[in-house]
């Protein structure tokens, strides 16, 4: 039986500077649906109702099937976050990163430990929590990385991945490796492409204009059971960023995915 493909959707993110209010985030998400997508992961809003962002995202015919929360939330405010993702219909909450204080040796082990409380209410809601990985995870600490002692000490039931393919390259590693090391515990993939100027300067870019290599990285996701593929650009480099959505969704469906 042929593996179903992971769903391509767009990291709002990218359009951080169109969600300060509500205008902006029901025009942005119209902009999203007509690029193509039919996912989002909501991040980077400003102070607006999540029920009306909850109505939002259906007007436009789209899922939030994510989102990027603080750890300082997940911590103080749990009841109200999965109010929220209640009504956004949304199973996967992620964070985007940590606090600095927690990249050392002994902070995986606190992180693991004030996770498990979090984690298990989740799952009692039918939820889960996903990790994003920036390039500062792969420091070693005693000759281990930091992100592999996170995934070891931590129970795939308790903490899913989701690898960002740029800033696993920008620290080291190879993205399909490490995707294929979290396979089983991975509903989430972040898609960021990576290019190099003549000027030497490592830059974001659209997926397929940069340099990562798709056929592993996208493989590697179908055989670890990746849900959704979420596109994200911290930086257009002065481009329209809902046109850099746009050719990579394009580009995306070339490589036969929607």
């Amino acid at each position: 039986m042929a593996k179903k493909k992971p769903v391509v959707g767009a990291q709002l993110y990218s359009v951080r500077a169109f969600t300060k209010d509500m205008p902006g985030v029901v025009e942005s998400l119209k902009k999203v649906a007509k690029a193509g997508y039919t996912a989002v992961q909501l991040s980077g809003f400003g102070p607006v109702d999540y029920r009306e962002v909850a109505r939002a995202v259906r007007d436009a015919g789209l899922s939030a099937v994510s989102t990027h929360e603080s750890w300082d939330r997940f911590m103080k405010d749990l009841d109200r976050l999965i109010e929220e993702h209640k009504a956004y219909e949304c199973v996967h909450l992620a964070i985007g990163g940590l606090p600095k204080e927690y990249f050392t040796a002994d902070g995986v082990k606190r992180f693991v430990d004030e996770l498990q409380p979090v984690a298990a209410r989740l799952a009692k809601e039918g939820m889960d929590f996903s990790y994003h990985n920036h390039n500062h995870e792969l420091v070693k600490h005693g000759g281990r990385r930091w992100l592999d002692m996170l995934y070891e000490q931590a129970s795939a039931r308790m903490l899913k991945a989701e690898i960002d393919t740029y800033w696993i390259t920008a620290g080291g590693g190879d993205p399909a490796a490490w995707v294929r090391q979290c396979a089983g515990r991975e509903p989430l993939l972040h898609l960021k492409d990576m290019i190099i100027t003549p000027e030497r300067e490592q830059r974001f870019a659209e997926i397929g204009e940069g340099n990562l290599n798709w056929p592993a990285i996208l493989a590697a996701a179908e055989e670890g059971g990746v849900e959704y593929l979420l596109v994200e650009q911290d930086n257009c480099y002065g481009r329209d960023p809902f046109e850099s959505l746009a050719i990579s969704y394009r580009n995306l469906t070339e490589m036969g995915y929607r």
